[in-house]
């Protein structure tokens, strides 16, 4: 039924093969080589740009008026830890109708769904259509280069819409895209009390950096999750009748993320629109991980010298990422926590959100309902962020996200994974949507 399958297969275990774990620096030339080397295969004519980071995969060709640009990235994230995985995560394997592996879905599987899709129009239609690749190494790091190349190579990526990394289906399996993502900043909160660590019996005269640290990360947000540092809302965008309208349409899938998760509820018992709204319109502040004294097996009667918390912070248009940590400092001064020292940890993204009349949104909705039988669910933008505001602001194109996963991928975690008939219905869908916007039918 799906004779492109083993193909798809083939190339993706090539490159999850290849590690290529940007936290580490690891094998990213190995992949972003590889990549070219596909898509040139293909037809295109690659070329590795230098000097913003790991080589940027750059890629053109094919004929027509029409342009389309493909974003995505070969880099992934650590696959730690691997005592969890059940396999090799940089082996592809089959089980249980998917392929397992890191990066099998995010976000090398979603590129090799674009690359067979063009293969797919090319043995249909005769043609290659014209289209462009930008496939980056830095995407699970921030992606702290790709402002600056967007910027500097504005003029070869122009383009008439931008068909973003990925997609899928929802919990309940309908097809969905998005056009836009969050913005995030991520830091870190650093308190110490002492020169190094004392006996806990000190704890009668002596700071602990625990309860100092926690009593800041308290101040950050209220028990619904309410971020509490002044200024801290005030760019937000007001959402226009349509937005609202978007968020009103998506299916309440509160209670099914509630079971797969595994959590008791949602702050603030949100459900509904208020879930969606606060899930996909509205920033926050999360605590990644907190870090201090001792945490082995049994007791250690110590006052640690030092306590750290890591934290990020999603933005909505327009809030910006370079503001939010001199808010926050602010906030902690106000506070009276002078002793907390605020660290940026990478290069914040700033949120993007492409307009939603825009006729691409509507080819690629149009695309997933043809292709998947049933309405497709629209999302103004995705909780996550990525580095999508340089190819909305420099190329004043719309870009818009759709592909082959589903929320029970794993992403980042171990053992992630894509389903085979996600990743087919999803690359016949990209398919679809080239027909629509190069052929018009």
């Amino acid at each position: 039924m799906w004779g492109f399958l083993e193909e798809a297969r083939a190339f993706l275990a090539e490159l999850v093969a290849v590690p290529s774990v940007s936290a580490e620096g690891k094998a990213l030339r190995e992949a972003a080589e590889k990549v070219a080397e596909a898509l040139e295969g293909l037809g295109l004519r690659p070329e590795l740009h230098e000097g913003y980071g790991p080589p940027v995969v750059y890629a053109e060709g094919g004929e027509g008026e029409r342009t389309l640009l493909f974003y995505n990235h070969y880099d992934v994230q650590p696959p730690d830890p691997l005592d969890l995985w059940e396999t090799d995560p940089f082996r592809l394997t089959e089980r249980d109708g998917a392929w397992y592996g890191r990066g099998a879905h995010d976000d090398k599987g979603e590129l090799v769904a674009r690359m067979v899709a063009l293969k797919l129009f090319r043995e249909k239609h005769g043609f290659l259509p014209r289209v462009k690749f930008v496939v980056e190494g830095e995407e699970e790091v921030g992606s702290p280069h790709l402002e600056a190349y967007v910027a500097d190579k504005r003029d070869r990526l122009q383009a008439e819409a931008i068909l973003w990394e990925a997609g899928g289906v929802d919990a309940k399996g309908r097809p969905y895209l998005y056009a836009g993502l969050k913005g995030i900043v991520a830091l870190e909160l650093r308190v110490r009390t002492a020169a190094f660590d004392l006996h806990s019996s000190y704890g009668a005269v002596v700071e602990n950096p625990i309860y100092r640290l926690s009593r800041a990360l308290a101040s950050l947000r209220d028990e619904e999750g309410r971020v509490l540092i002044p200024g801290f809302y005030d760019r937000v965008r007001p959402l226009t009748p349509l937005e609202m309208e978007v968020l009103a349409e998506i299916p309440d899938e509160s209670e099914a993320l509630r079971e797969a998760f595994g959590v008791r509820d949602f702050l603030g018992g949100a459900r509904n629109l208020e879930f969606n709204q606060r899930l996909y319109a509205e920033p926050c502040v999360n605590f990644n991980g907190f870090h201090a004294g001792y945490g082995g097996p049994g007791s250690k009667t110590v006052l640690p010298a030092e306590a750290r918390a890591k934290l990020d912070f999603r933005l909505v248009p327009d809030q910006d990422p370079e503001e939010v940590p001199a808010l926050l400092k602010r906030h902690l001064e106000a506070q009276g926590f002078h002793d907390v020292e605020v660290v940026v940890l990478e290069k914040g993204e700033k949120p993007a959100r492409s307009d939603l009349a825009h006729p691409f949104v509507g080819l690629a909705r149009r695309a997933l309902e043809e292709s998947f039988g049933q309405r497709a669910v629209l999302y103004p933008n995705m909780a996550g962020s990525g580095p999508m505001h340089p190819f909305l602001h420099h190329l004043k194109a719309p870009a818009v996200g759709l592909g082959v996963g589903y929320p029970g991928s794993r992403v980042h975690s171990p053992n992630e994974h894509i389903r085979i008939q996600d990743f087919a219905r999803g690359t016949l869908a990209i398919l679809r949507l080239l027909e629509l916007f190069f052929l018009g039918r």
